[in-house]
């Protein structure tokens, strides 16, 4: 095992000690503003990288939404000296994988192989960092697949993400917190070569990047090879970070819709939380595992099992689209329960918030929160166990607090939340003013 952890010990259901986590960090800013983390583990033969831009849904400039989604998808088109897809072949071709994302707050490019694959795989990053191909017949290609991704993901399937766009689009007060990241086809026609070229000279200049990497590999050669590759790309000045703070609200919001793909009904909620700084919010994700996750949860224990009126349910703080800790701004404590017609939205939204009113007044028992917080733990040490995902979580951490080291504390922030943390959480955010919810019924059948 290359994963250090120390003093993870369970008597019954208590935790005795705080998990402590040990992952080697080594961090490097070139003088250009780039900057490299470095956590060497030698079990074996590879390594993952993760190339983290600071640009994400909410941090594309505004009249550009779906921006940073489009150049996900630009950046695999190839460069002035390398042709569209060998990116992916050379990667693919020596063992490895590749992907790219774009969330709320960043924008990854990931990647695992042979070790002796990392030069080839730097070199292609720095040269798609450097330039890419900015011709219209690769802008025109990609808005078109950027536009197939909405028609299948949203426009023509059951439910079309509603319980994301939607009720984030319908809580969240500002334009960076509640536009559709997806895109629209307005704006997505409107973009031209120039403002491609110009969205890749601000967004993708090496000082609003962080390049993680994590395997069989020493920081200091890394470092060496990073700035040789990396080091003669100019910095830019960097983007503004829009103010994406929000308040809590202070009245419930709703809305109808109706769904023709759908056969079911479906009740999508939010709750708004704010500070990824604050104790509140790992309470507030542990709050969510308690709820959601698995069929051990007070939600699937309710609602699935003994009152038999949903069919499915998920949610969490962050979810769909991220997790606790891969969100630098506020976000939500989201969930979707496809329930049956025999029900209704307002009978379960009711049953919903006397759960989280439960928990609020009583508290849970000591031995359920140690069961979830145990689950959690387990996760997260299985995520950064994968050199992927370690180099991932690393850069995420750099890139929001400067501090990539700071995903040692993760385990000890979970280990600590208490049941009044729990208390508090529900009292403070999972209230029903501070509640959006979206209910979304079968349209009704022609000649019905």
């Amino acid at each position: 095992m290359g994963l250090a952890v120390a003093s993870l010990a369970l008597a019954g259901t208590a935790m005795a000690a705080a998990p402590e986590l040990k992952l080697p960090v080594a961090v490097k800013q070139l003088g250009n503003g780039l900057t490299v983390v470095v956590s060497k583990d030698h079990s074996t033969p590879t390594f993952g990288i993760s190339v983290v831009y600071k640009v994400g849904f909410r941090l594309e400039p505004k009249g550009r939404t779906g921006f940073a989604h489009l150049f996900e998808h630009m950046m695999f088109q190839g460069t002035p000296n390398t042709e569209k897809g060998l990116f992916s072949r050379i990667i693919q071709g020596g063992g490895g994988i590749d992907n790219g994302s774009t969330r709320y707050d960043f924008t990854n490019y990931i990647a695992s192989a042979p070790v002796s694959a990392l030069e080839p795989i730097l070199w292609l990053e720095s040269d798609r960092m450097r330039m890419l191909d900015f011709s219209p017949a690769n802008l025109k290609n990609q808005q078109d697949v950027v536009k197939e991704e909405i028609r299948v993901n949203v426009l023509n399937r059951p439910y079309g993400l509603f319980f994301w766009t939607d009720v984030a689009g319908l809580a969240f007060d500002k334009w960076e917190n509640a536009h559709d990241g997806y895109g629209s086809f307005k704006d997505l026609d409107a973009a031209n070569v120039t403002d491609v070229a110009a969205f890749h000279r601000t967004y993708y200049a090496p000082n609003n990047a962080v390049i993680g990497i994590a395997g069989d590999v020493k920081a200091e050669e890394v470092f060496a090879l990073v700035e040789r590759l990396f080091g003669s790309i100019p910095a830019q000045p960097t983007p503004p970070r829009p103010d994406v703070s929000e308040k809590l609200n202070t009245a419930e919001r709703s809305a109808r819709q109706t769904d023709q793909f759908a056969q079911l009904p479906a009740l999508a909620v939010g709750y708004k939380v704010l500070d990824p700084a604050s104790p509140d919010w790992v309470a507030t994700a542990v709050l969510g595992e308690l709820l959601f996750n698995g069929e051990a949860s007070r939600f699937y224990q309710r609602f699935v099992k003994t009152d038999q009126t949903v069919l499915q349910i998920s949610g969490g703080l962050g979810w769909p689209l991220a997790d606790a800790w891969s969100l630098n701004g506020p976000g939500m404590l989201g969930m979707l329960a496809i329930y049956k017609p025999s029900t209704d939205a307002t009978k379960l939204l009711a049953g919903i918030q006397e759960e989280i009113d439960g928990i609020a007044k009583k508290g849970v028992p000591a031995a359920d929160l140690e069961r979830v917080k145990t689950k959690m733990l387990s996760d997260f040490y299985s995520s950064v166990e994968a050199l992927i995902s370690r180099a991932d979580v690393l850069a995420q951490r750099q890139a929001f607090t400067g501090d990539a080291a700071s995903a040692n504390l993760i385990p000890a922030r979970i280990a600590a939340v208490k049941p009044a943390d729990l208390q508090r959480a529900a009292a403070a955010y999972l209230t029903v003013a501070n509640r959006t919810w979206v209910d979304r019924q079968p349209a009704p059948k022609a000649g019905k």
